[in-house]
């Protein structure tokens, strides 16, 4: 697949970029991959998997140097998710995650709040972003978790359904409505929830379709105080800071679901180069050639159009939200589509857990769900060429 490998060599690793890929390869080939068939079939959180990747202080990638870390490019970040996801999509995304509920308090945080809530997940802590509730899903203005101040405090009543990480993270991201703002807009706000508050608890853990080893809460506050200083931002700043969080999480999304699609894609062509019917190899047939070249070809074009959005990221640019949009959605599209034509070109063998592409597929489709459905950025990007 020299296509794949000439796209890897134009990304241009600094020679210590390089010494960190080679150290999660080595990690994913040694610890996480050969776990993943155990996790998926158990469904227990995979802790030897984030003590390894611990071991390499991958947090640090993006925890400010102040706080503990050793920031590196949004590119490496990436790059990092898509390897993890390959080797194993719940790990990878309880790695994400940590991004995803950590990156609103490394952007819009005090100084003081970062040096106080950041040094645990440079160290390995594991971060949650808690905005879903049954009637808030890709509408967060629907959400009614309460934060009313009380003096130094703000107390926290309600739940969060759908939380990554919920009941295992040592801080969560927790959006909520301000008590005293009466707009369902305005009101949203930020804080950060520590592990061990009083009063918050898990009520339960989902079984899912994939991505068994990443554990999916529903999770309540009942009467939880957090100190005030928790509060990200001001109150009613809750829109803008999860609107930002989410032009980031979302490329991460992508890099995860290219993950999901690059084992898929390699598993698929190996299959087909060693499979025979009628005295051929599958691979040999054309319309299969077709179907491949299809994929690939789509493949290559989703991991070009991630580095793009990683160039915008890191050149400061304010505005990338359709293009954050169109990379979590083909890459999720064409995760869903690879792990399904893996399975078929496999046959029967496809359906059975012999073969890892059953598990591929179930683990690709909530990628088409999760920071957004897909319908929804849909329509984002199309409404966005209605005349103004």
């Amino acid at each position: 697949m020299r296509i794949f490998e000439d796209i890897e060599a134009r990304r241009g690793w600094s020679a210590e970029e390089q010494l960190v890929l080679d150290q999660v390869r080595r990690v994913c080939d040694e610890v996480i991959r050969p776990n993943a068939d155990r996790i998926d079939r158990t469904g227990e959180f995979p802790w030897d998997n984030v003590r390894a990747l611990n071991a390499l202080g991958l947090n640090g990638l993006f925890v400010p140097e102040a706080h503990g870390g050793a920031p590196m490019r949004f590119r490496l970040y990436l790059a990092v998710v898509k390897a993890i996801s390959e080797a194993c999509a719940a790990t990878g995304i309880i790695y994400a995650t940590t991004f995803h509920g950590m990156k609103p308090l490394i952007d819009f945080g005090t100084e003081a709040q970062k040096q106080r809530l950041l040094p645990a997940i440079a160290e390995g802590g594991l971060g949650a972003l808690a905005i879903t509730e049954p009637d808030a899903g890709s509408d967060a203005t629907g959400m009614r978790t309460r934060f009313r101040p009380d003096g130094e405090e703000i107390v926290i009543d309600g739940g969060k359904i759908f939380i990554t990480s919920g009941d295992v993270a040592d801080r969560i991201l927790l959006f909520g409505k301000w008590s005293e703002i009466d707009d369902a807009k305005a009101a949203i706000s930020a804080l950060v929830l520590e592990k061990g508050t009083p009063g918050f608890s898990v009520a339960r853990l989902e079984e899912k379709m994939g991505h068994r080893g990443s554990s999916t809460a529903a999770i309540d506050f009942d009467g939880c105080r957090v100190p005030r200083a928790n509060l990200i931002g001001a109150p009613g700043d809750g829109l803008k800071i999860l609107f930002a969080s989410l032009n980031k999480s979302r490329p991460s999304v992508a890099a995860h679901a290219l993950g999901i699609a690059r084992a898929a894609f390699g598993d698929m062509v190996a299959y087909m180069n060693e499979r025979r019917q009628s005295g051929h190899r599958i691979v040999e047939f054309q319309g299969n050639q077709f179907s491949l070249a299809d994929l690939a070809t789509d493949l290559a074009m989703a991991e070009v159009w991630l580095d793009y959005v990683a160039d915008l990221v890191e050149s400061g640019a304010s505005d990338f939200g359709l293009q954050a949009s169109m990379a979590k959605m083909r890459a999720s599209d064409l995760a869903m589509r690879i792990a399904t034509e893996a399975v078929q070109m496999h046959g029967g063998y496809g359906y059975v857990r012999d073969f890892r592409v059953e598990r591929l597929m179930r683990d690709a489709k909530i990628t088409q769900i999760w920071e957004g459905t897909n319908q929804v950025h849909r329509q984002l990007i199309g409404r966005s060429f209605a005349s103004k």
